[in-house]
């Protein structure tokens, strides 16, 4: 991984010398994550407004925790979901040249939101591990990276816990999610992931994507983390969908 990302940060340099890999006009390099601070501007970051469950970001101004309508009464395997920013423009056009045009120098930027976020209230409890959500085999040659651990590893660094990537495998080579229903989702992903280990686990555990829709897949992930014995199971994506 270190060294696919050493190769698109050095290509980067060739291509779009010390520039904003969006604009391609102002000043930009690896402390800025390659986006420059104008084009920065256009992320619109969550923080506390959002459902106390899923992460569902509010409009206008919250000042008490609430509960999403799709929340009310909902099982989910995993205890709580946030999200660093909306998936919209800037976020989402990096998420997708990260994911389908094998620019990796985009992970850069990403996790930098995504760990920048999550810190503040991660830092300080004990956990056993961060899971990316795995890809499955044919996906993972067809791409040549899974995106989730490149946008896991910083946070994991941060915090001082394991990358944990052999704990659950993706058994089934799913349909994409992005155009199924919220009920279709659920249906594609309910058996896709299984233990890749049989040992058991115990406390608390950190599941990484990069964008959290409906939940579905961060779900059917922490079903296998649960019943393999984790006690909680939290989820951390850059961006919610809304």
């Amino acid at each position: 991984m270190n060294g696919l990302t050493t190769w698109g940060e050095t290509v980067l340099g060739l291509v779009y010398p010390r520039v904003c890999a969006l604009c391609h006009e102002h000043r930009a390099d690896r402390r800025n994550g390659y986006v420059c601070p104008s084009c920065s501007l256009g992320v619109r970051r969550i923080g506390n407004h959002c459902c106390r469950r899923c992460g569902l970001p509010w409009s206008g101004v919250i000042t008490a925790s609430h509960t999403c309508a799709d929340c009310r009464g909902a099982t989910y395997a995993w205890d709580e979901a946030r999200a660093a920013v909306v998936a919209e423009g800037v976020a989402l056009e990096s998420i997708h040249r990260l994911k389908y045009q094998k620019e990796p120098w985009f992970a850069t930027f990403l996790s930098g939101l995504l760990t920048e976020a999550a810190l503040p209230s991660l830092a300080g409890h004990s956990w056993q591990g961060v899971v990316p959500v795995p890809l499955h085999r044919v996906k993972l040659r067809e791409r040549e990276f899974n995106q989730a651990e490149r946008l896991a590893a910083p946070l994991a660094q941060a915090l001082g816990v394991p990358l944990v990537t052999d704990r659950v495998r993706r058994q089934e080579a799913t349909l994409s999610q992005a155009s199924l229903s919220r009920e279709d989702r659920t249906r594609n992903v309910r058996s896709a992931f299984v233990p890749e280990r049989s040992d058991t686990i115990r406390g608390s555990w950190i599941i990484v994507d990069d964008v959290l829709t409906t939940g579905a897949t961060t779900d059917a992930v922490a079903a296998v983390l649960k019943g393999l014995g984790a006690d909680r199971v939290i989820v951390w994506a850059v961006a919610r969908a809304t």
